[in-house]
Formats: C-alpha cells, sequence, structure tokens
C-alpha cells in the first residue's frame, strides 16, 4: 500500500464520449473467493443480494472496462469488512492485489453549473460509507436496469458484444440517474457525460469512475431544486463550490474522490 489516499487506475483528462469508452463483461472479472474458508464463511453473515458490476481491470490502450458482477453483500462483506485487508493479496498487481474483494465500480460526476461552480454533497449521517463527508453526486450503474442478473451467454460472442456495447452505455446512464435523483436537476439540463477516469481508493480498494457533465442551470436555480431530490435522503446539504476551490474541497472527500484533481481538467 502507499501513503497516498488513492490509486489512479485510468486517467482521462480530455474525456471520453459514449463512443470512445468500450467494455469487455465476463465471468473472468468476477471476484475470486479466498482460500481461507473463514473468510470466506464470514461474508455470508451480511445482508443485501443487490447486483453490482465488479471493477476488474482497465485496458488503457484500448479505453476498455473489464466487468464482472458481485453484489452488495460481498462488498459489506470484504471491501466494507473490518477485515478488509485480509482479503488483498501483497503484490503492485492492480487485478492480483484486489482479486478476492468484491469491489463494485462506483461512478461520481464533476457538475459544473451555469456561472462555472461545481456541485458537491455533503453524506447524511445515515449512510453506510462515509457519512457527514463530502462527495461528489454518484453512486453506481445497475446491472438489472439491462437485466442482468447473470453470465448466462458468456459462449455467445454476438450477443456478448450488444451487451457489451449496452453496459457501456449504461455508465453513461446511470451517472445521469444518480445526479438527477441526488440533486433534482431533470436530465434536460445536463450535459451528455464526459468519462475522465477511474480512480480506487487506498482504503478498502473502493474503485470510482468519474465523469465530467455541464449544467445549463445557475447555482441558484439548482440550490431550489434539490430540495426535491429523489434521493435527498442521502444528503444533509448540497454545496456549490468555486472551480479555484475545488482542489481543497476535493482533498477532504473520500480517497477515490480525491483522485478527481488528476484525472480532471475542468
Amino acid at each position: 500500500m502507499t501513503d497516498a489516499a488513492y490509486r489512479l487506475l485510468l486517467t482521462c483528462p480530455a474525456g471520453l464520449s459514449r463512443s470512445q469508452l468500450f467494455v469487455d463483461f465476463d465471468s473472468r472479472h468476477d471476484r475470486k473467493p479466498h482460500s481461507n474458508l473463514k473468510l470466506e464463511e464470514s461474508i455470508d453473515e451480511y445482508g443485501g443480494c443487490t447486483t453490482l458490476f465488479r471493477e476488474g481491470s482497465v485496458q488503457e490502450t484500448e479505453n476498455c472496462l473489464c466487468l464482472g458482477l458481485t453484489d452488495y453483500r460481498t462488498f459489506i462483506g470484504t471491501n466494507l469488512s473490518p477485515s478488509w485487508e485480509q482479503y488483498i493479496v501483497a503484490t503492485e498487481d492492480d487485478v492480483e492485489q484486489c482479486k478476492h474483494t468484491s469491489s463494485p465500480l462506483g461512478n461520481g460526476a464533476i457538475v459544473e453549473t451555469f456561472d462555472n461552480f461545481i456541485l458537491v454533497l455533503e453524506r447524511s449521517h445515515n449512510v453506510g460509507e462515509f457519512p457527514g463527508h463530502l462527495v461528489f453526486p454518484g453512486g453506481h450503474s445497475e446491472p438489472e436496469e439491462l437485466g442482468i442478473s447473470g453470465h448466462a451467454y458468456d459462449d455467445d460472442k454476438t450477443f456478448r458484444d450488444n451487451l457489451n456495447s449496452m453496459i457501456s452505455q449504461e455508465m453513461f446512464d446511470g451517472i445521469i440517474r444518480e445526479v438527477e435523483e441526488e440533486i433534482g436537476v431533470p436530465a434536460i439540463y445536463l450535459s451528455d457525460p464526459i468519462f475522465i477516469g477511474i480512480s480506487r481508493r487506498v482504503m478498502n480498494v473502493r474503485p470510482a469512475a468519474f465523469f465530467y457533465i455541464k449544467c445549463s442551470l445557475s447555482s441558484s436555480d439548482i440550490l431550489r431544486l434539490y430540495s426535491k431530490a429523489k434521493d435527498g435522503f442521502e444528503s444533509t446539504q448540497l454545496c456549490t463550490v468555486p472551480k479555484s476551490e475545488l482542489a481543497t474541497a476535493a482533498s477532504k472527500m473520500p480517497g477515490c474522490h480525491q483522485g478527481t484533481n488528476q484525472v480532471s481538467s475542468v
């Protein structure tokens, strides 16, 4: 491990559009069980069965995300477990290091308002991860949005190619949904997201994909909409940060969010 709060897995400062980001969704990228049976059995003590995309690896030269499947129960039982370090393999190879963790791929958005502010949320004290912390709006893209619950068609190349394309689109659609639900801004006021990279928190190796979105509303308009946000219960306050102060705000965020300082050119 390093002393930094995050590790950059992929950086695209100029950004990638929908047509430029590719996905390889395959069971090869799923979590590998640990040889320690007690560690494996401890995962079953946790609840939650929501299906999530797992970050398996990144093929930087091809702008490709290698994704598998995991679930919320395994996420709580590995990455969020007090014993999370026992699931880590002692190696500098990213894939090998995290092969026993759930590592669901989260998402986050750097949303810039019409009047050049960046939107940041203060998390509620009722959420599981980093209560009370400042974060960028985000969450997860959902396999269930595409009807995915397993790898039933791994051997069908045509189906897999189509599915990979759909998942790639879901990476972009998913972050729009999260911004809508957490901030209350309708999608018609949001630009199409630009993918800017993946940052992984060093503590509990939690990865997140980040996007840049331009909003055509002013910060004051957005603050009024926030009070009616669908997922407003997940945060207690919406903050508008001047672009010149973004680095300072990001330094107070969880590790994977701090990485946006290095992947973003806003």
